[in-house]
């Protein structure tokens, strides 16, 4: 069983400017400041620097003579994240095939009904929300802490254009049912087939956001 973490201020900080990076808030080339960004979330320096130290070591941002600059996501980026999450995940979702409890399984149909709910709604928030919590949940339910870690930032780090997926209709209601099969194939205790449906996913995902102009 995985460890609780808890989450300091520089932690929360970290992740609020990964975050609204990752989304689009700030855009590539943006000049970053501690000053500013002190500023804007009402904390002191040290959370601030602490924050922007482990952003740069992520490559989110990089130092210069004016503060840390916002490098952001380039399209080989996302080619090469793809590729690296469409191996992991894959074996991630073997391992949740076979080490899921049933309350594991419950949460994670709860999480594959909400998102069919708001796919139908057409509610990208809600659906891109959600869309995060069924791969975060089998993350974790692949028992490997080491995966979850792994993983998470890489998933994060496609957040911005993945809203390019969750507003595309067809490939909003097409992620569901892909989401809905891997679930089953988990649920039937199917490593192999759910490990070859999740990789299928993340390929089409992939396909999808990479063919349109971002």
């Amino acid at each position: 069983m995985m460890e609780h973490k808890t989450v300091s201020l520089a932690d929360q900080v970290f992740e609020r400017l990964e975050t609204d990076i990752l989304s689009g808030k700030y855009q590539k080339g943006e000049v970053l400041t501690e000053a500013k960004l002190t500023q804007e979330l009402g904390v002191s320096r040290t959370p601030v620097r602490e924050a922007l130290r482990r952003l740069q070591a992520e490559h989110i941002i990089e130092e210069s003579a004016k503060g840390m600059v916002v490098m952001g996501i380039s399209k080989q980026d996302l080619k090469d994240i793809f590729d690296i999450r469409a191996r992991l995940e894959g074996i991630a979702a073997k391992m949740a095939a076979e080490n899921i409890t049933e309350e594991q399984l419950k949460e994670l149909k709860e999480v594959v009904d909400l998102q069919e709910f708001w796919v139908n709604k057409g509610d990208p928030d809600h659906i891109k929300g959600l869309d995060s919590r069924f791969h975060e949940l089998v993350y974790r339910f692949s028992g490997s802490m080491i995966y979850c870690d792994t993983l998470i930032p890489l998933h994060k780090k496609t957040q911005k254009y993945r809203r390019v997926s969750v507003e595309n209709k067809s490939r909003a209601s097409r992620s569901m049912i892909e989401h809905r099969a891997v679930y089953d194939a988990i649920a039937a205790r199917d490593g192999a087939m759910a490990e070859q449906l999740l990789v299928e996913h993340i390929r089409n995902a992939a396909d999808h956001i990479l063919k349109s102009d971002i």
